[in-house]
């Protein structure tokens, strides 16, 4: 036998003393390469538990037996190999349940947020007839959304599944949350943040009489068109003092499409005069508008919209709130799909207002079903980071079909609670 040839054996045979070649990517074990010699029983623990039946090792780079009988061949340690199987179960139950908990997650934030679009469909159909009493619920939800985020932990910004809702609902409740974190983080009081969160829910509700052909702007329109698509601003505010809203929230729906060099529409104020609820609402319905337009040829990923909006557009916005809304979604907004530095695809699914850089992502691991992905935590992966976004055209076929990055984006809010296991 040659000196480099290698031989199969089972991974219950381990013993020290043993030269080991692990047929593994570097990513995939801990070890600092991937052929050597074990020297512990800790390392067997290690390589049984990642889930190998066999390995290979090299008879003639490996010490002897020690029982003498001149039989070459490994003596299984049967204390190690109780250990791995237990250790083995451990980590079987510990993704169990953190798959379990990720997926309670998203559908307690996909109730949620069915639920806010549910209550948007009810101020459609009622807000003329029973304004106040529509004005209370939407309070309501508003000030439950507000009490949600003020909990223990800190709040995160979480991509939602394809198909949640419809353009016209799902519009309004990415607003508000996008609006309502972005207040919170910076740092607005009870009132202008209640303020800002029935303005976002209710800035277009003045849609509602306008034909149906100019609800949503397009490229195409005519003057005329554009002239009566801006027509709701004025009849969302009309309804919102119907409904008495507050100074504060009236303000800021009379002025979301207002921009700070005087390119909004439609009293053209000096910046000096915008509220700073106005400011923000601006900023947050013109980032959801670019990711979810009307028509979908023309979406921007999260990745795009944000650049956008930084390198040509910042004249229109306020530099506070732009940055701030920077720092709050992540260089890659949930949503964006990425490759990683080890070459790998991902789509970043939830991020920390606090470690914008180190999102959650889901990988595509072929060996592992989509549906049992755990959401990797960047934050517990210092050695791994995030190389580049794409478009989701350009990925490969196969993890296009896993990652399935969404055609409409719908973000919610969650606690971020622990990171994942670490290797997870």
């Amino acid at each position: 036998m040659k000196p480099s040839e290698s031989e199969l054996i089972d991974i219950a045979d381990l013993r020290i003393g043993l030269y080991v070649e692990l047929d593994l990517g570097w990513m995939s074990h801990p070890f600092p390469t991937g052929s050597f010699k074990i020297s512990t029983v800790k390392q067997i623990e290690v390589i049984r538990g990642l889930g190998l039946k066999q390995v290979r090792w090299v008879p003639a780079k490996s010490d002897p037996p020690h029982d003498d009988s001149g039989d070459s061949r490994p003596v299984p340690d049967e204390a190690a190999v109780a250990r791995a199987q237990a250790h083995e179960r451990e980590l079987r139950r510990q993704r169990a349940a953190l798959i379990e908990a990720q997926q309670k997650s998203l559908k307690l934030c996909e109730q949620r947020f069915g639920a806010a679009q549910q209550l948007y469909r009810q101020v459609q159909e009622e807000v003329l007839e029973q304004p106040q009493a529509v004005r209370d619920r939407c309070m309501a939800m508003i000030r439950q959304c507000m009490d949600e985020m003020n909990c223990d932990g800190e709040s995160a910004i979480r991509l939602l599944s394809e198909g949640v809702g419809v353009r016209a609902a799902m519009h309004p409740v990415n607003v508000t949350v996008m609006c309502l974190l972005l207040g919170k983080a910076m740092n607005l009081g009870y009132q202008d943040l209640t303020d800002l969160g029935v303005a976002a829910f209710l800035h277009d509700v003045g849609k509602l009489q306008l034909p149906q052909r100019v609800r949503w702007f397009e490229d195409g329109f005519s003057i005329e068109d554009f002239k009566q698509y801006q027509e709701h601003v004025s009849k969302s505010v009309a309804i919102g003092n119907r409904m008495q809203l507050s100074e504060g929230a009236l303000m800021a729906i009379a002025q979301h499409h207002e921009m700070m060099d005087g390119s909004g529409f439609p009293m053209k104020p000096p910046a000096s005069e915008l509220s700073l609820a106005a400011r923000i609402l601006a900023l947050v319905n013109r980032y959801d508008n670019l990711c979810n337009p009307v028509r979908l040829v023309t979406a921007l990923t999260p990745h795009e919209a944000l650049s956008l909006l930084f390198a040509q557009h910042k004249v229109r916005f306020d530099n506070l709130v732009l940055s701030a809304f920077i720092r709050m979604m992540g260089v890659y907004p949930p949503g964006s799909v990425v490759q990683l530095i080890d070459g790998r695809y991902a789509i970043v699914v939830s991020v920390n207002s606090v470690r914008p850089l180190k999102p959650r992502v889901i990988v595509h691991d072929p060996s592992i079903p989509k549906h049992e992905a755990l959401i990797l935590d960047l934050e517990s992966q210092p050695h791994i980071g995030i190389r580049r976004s794409l478009k989701p055209a350009s990925l490969p076929a196969d993890a296009l079909e896993y990652l399935g990055p969404r055609q409409r984006i719908a973000y919610y809010f969650e606690n971020s609670g622990p990171a994942p296991l670490d290797g997870a």
